[in-house]
Formats: C-alpha cells, sequence, structure tokens
C-alpha cells in the first residue's frame, strides 16, 4: 500500500515498514530529515533496474559503475528540487540518462568499446524482441553461435542510431517504461516518442536484412 505524507510519521520509529513508503514519501523524507536509511531504500529499490540501464546504454561495466554512483550522488544533491507531483521513477532516469550522455561525450572511445562488447545486449533476450526474432531454447552449440552472432549483429545496429533513437529504445524497449514516461525522462512529447520508435525499429530492420538475411 502506497504510504502517504500523512502517514509518514507513522513509519519514523518503524525501519523495517520502509518497504511500505512509495519512492516519493522516501525521497521527499530524506531531504528534509536526511535519513541515511531512507536513502539506502532508494538506492536499494533501484540498484538492479539503474545500473543494468547504464550497462546497457553504456556498453561497458565500468563506466556504468561510475555512472551510477554519479546517478545517486545527484539524487542527494539535487533532492532538494525534486517536485512533489512528479513521479521519482522518470526523475532518476532522467538523471541516469543525462549522466549516461555526458559519460559518452567524455569518452570519445565508446562506439568501439560497445562494439566490442555484444555480451551487453544478452540478458533476458530482451534485444531480440526489438527485430522480433525466433530464439530457440535447446542448448545447440550451432545455435547458440547463432545466437551470439545474432546479439553482435544487433549492438552494432543500435551503435548506428543517434542519441535520441538509441535513447528512446533504452527507456521503452529495454527498461519497460510507458511512452509518456519515457516523454518526461527526455522532455519531449509523446508523440516525438513514437515517431523516434517507429523510425528506429524501421533502421534497426533494414540494417538486419542488408547485413545477415539469413539469420531471420
Amino acid at each position: 500500500m502506497k504510504a502517504t505524507l500523512s502517514t509518514a510519521k507513522a513509519y519514523r520509529t518503524e525501519p523495517h515498514s520502509l518497504d511500505q513508503w512509495s519512492d516519493e514519501d522516501l525521497l521527499i523524507q530524506y531531504r528534509e530529515n536526511g535519513r541515511r536509511e531512507l536513502f539506502a531504500e532508494l538506492v536499494n529499490r533501484y540498484e538492479r533496474e539503474l545500473y543494468s540501464y547504464l550497462r546497457r546504454y553504456l556498453g561497458s561495466v565500468e563506466a556504468a559503475e561510475d555512472a551510477f554512483q554519479a546517478v545517486f550522488l545527484q539524487v542527494h544533491l539535487k533532492c532538494q528540487q525534486f517536485d512533489a507531483q512528479r513521479r521519482v521513477r522518470p526523475w532518476l532516469y532522467t538523471i541516469a540518462t543525462n549522466q549516461a550522455i555526458d559519460a559518452q561525450r567524455s569518452n570519445r572511445r565508446h562506439r568501439a568499446i560497445s562494439l566490442e562488447r555484444p555480451s551487453r545486449l544478452r540478458e533476458a533476450d530482451e534485444g531480440r524482441a526489438l527485430v522480433e526474432l525466433t530464439v530457440s531454447e535447446e542448448p545447440d552449440p550451432a545455435r547458440q553461435a547463432a545466437d551470439g552472432e545474432r546479439d553482435k549483429l544487433l549492438g552494432a545496429a543500435l551503435d548506428q542510431l543517434s542519441e535520441p533513437m538509441r535513447a528512446v529504445i533504452h527507456l521503452v524497449y529495454y527498461q519497460g517504461l510507458l511512452y509518456r514516461e519515457a516523454a518526461e525522462v527526455l522532455s519531449i512529447p509523446v508523440g516525438t516518442v513514437r515517431s523516434r520508435l517507429h523510425t528506429a525499429i524501421t533502421k534497426l530492420a533494414e540494417f538486419w536484412h542488408r547485413h545477415h538475411p539469413d539469420l531471420d
């Protein structure tokens, strides 16, 4: 059940009930009283999700770890700026996306590194959904080799997209944000999110068929 600000006081002496708090209450109460356990709870809720997002976005474990630390440093520094009428999740993704973009700008070798790390797209076979690929569950070595080639090609295809297109692909397809949430994160209209997705998927399909039609 979502805990509202009117009930927040009831939890202050019950650290074990923090899982009942909403993300918004955790952040608002943290900025008011600075309790470390509130911040730690928020980090715990988003650690895996945001790290996975940053690692996939940046294509580097080290870069993702640095960006993740920077995200929550910014959360600490900017918590006073958080609008209580907003939801925390899109706000966190806005910060994470900005950190990822900054990391890419400071490391112009990102594109070469990401091409050497196709495995970043293998978690849960998420990347394959973009081009509706059929994946066999049989542990066949030949099939596994083909799957690895699929991932490598898809990684290369993603790297050919513009930064705005990659951003919507990562947020909507990989992280599961709603169109309106992605629009909020990127500060663009929902219609722009839809059009960028449509264009990105078209380009990915064209790249796929052009470079390796035999893997369809």
